[in-house]
């Protein structure tokens, strides 16, 4: 089957099937790594599916793979009905309109020598727009991600971390995409601006009907952001289901470790999740 041919569930925005990322080892003789080992996920249009794991579960991996900017072995990626795993260059710059990408970190995601308005302009001027819409265009980018006008004159120093992920946030935006990928987006954000870019995301959603991919390692950020929740464990799916059952009452072992790891801001609460979390064993060992 080529990459335009069409494929996956009908109602699916985004359907992975039997997906399979392989890294070449560091020597000759060293076999290749096997990062995801046959995953499988949908999101519909408008759904935020979160997608949650540990540190080297594979998460990420499944984003970059969707982007394209992670080697497929096998399997498929079908976006809106088409085979796009394989997409080449030409196309995958096509997809660009549909299809975006929110980065970890907000301080290396920004080119600190250009100001917001050529970050934001880039997007828009590739895609053929001329000077004028550009900028009328990035008016309300700007005004949609709650940051004042004259932020299109600035560079990156000049704002905080939130307000460099609102940029970023912004930048994704700018095609006005049917998915975006949030890669772990408010990690490296402090708890109240956390909260500040999380409530934006939903607000746009809410407002555009977007879908999100929604990549974390925290359960409590999943759980307030997703409508249904994917948990990756070495590289393979081990749970899927409704955000509210899988982040209180999970069925698998690992799920339920997660879930022990997790941080409460119940002192006693706390200590008992951490014992209970010693006695299932480490996460990573689960």
């Amino acid at each position: 089957m080529s990459s335009h041919e069409t494929a996956g569930r009908p109602d699916a925005l985004l359907d992975v099937r039997d997906l399979r990322v392989s890294f070449p080892g560091k020597g000759w003789r060293t076999p290749d790594t096997d990062v995801l080992k046959g995953v499988g996920l949908t999101i519909r249009p408008g759904e935020t599916l979160g997608l949650v794991g540990e540190s080297g579960s594979g998460k990420s991996t499944i984003g970059r793979a969707v982007l394209g900017l992670a080697p497929v072995r096998s399997g498929s990626v079908t976006f809106d009905g088409e085979r796009i795993e394989r997409a080449g260059a030409r196309r995958r710059r096509a997809l660009s309109r549909d299809l975006q990408v929110i980065f970890q970190d907000p301080y290396t995601s920004l080119n600190p020598a250009r100001t917001i308005g050529d970050t934001l302009a880039e997007p828009l001027i590739g895609q053929g727009a001329g000077t004028r819409e550009a900028r009328t265009r990035i008016g309300d980018l700007l005004d949609r991600v709650h940051l004042p006008s004259d932020a299109a004159g600035r560079l990156p120093r000049e704002f905080s971390g939130g307000q460099r992920q609102r940029v970023a946030i912004a930048r994704a935006l700018a095609l006005r995409p049917r998915l975006v990928i949030c890669d772990e987006p408010v990690s490296a954000l402090d708890l109240t601006t956390q909260r500040t870019v999380l409530d934006l995301l939903l607000e746009i959603q809410q407002e555009t009907g977007i879908a999100y991919l929604f990549v974390s390692h925290d359960l409590s950020v999943v759980r307030f952001m997703s409508h249904r929740v994917a948990v990756i464990h070495r590289g393979e799916i081990v749970e899927t289901g409704d955000a509210a059952k899988i982040t209180s009452e999970p069925d698998h072992p690992y799920t339920r470790t997660l879930l022990l790891a997790s941080p409460v801001a119940d002192v006693a609460e706390q200590r008992r999740r951490r014992e209970a979390s010693e006695q299932a064993g480490t996460v990573g060992r689960a």
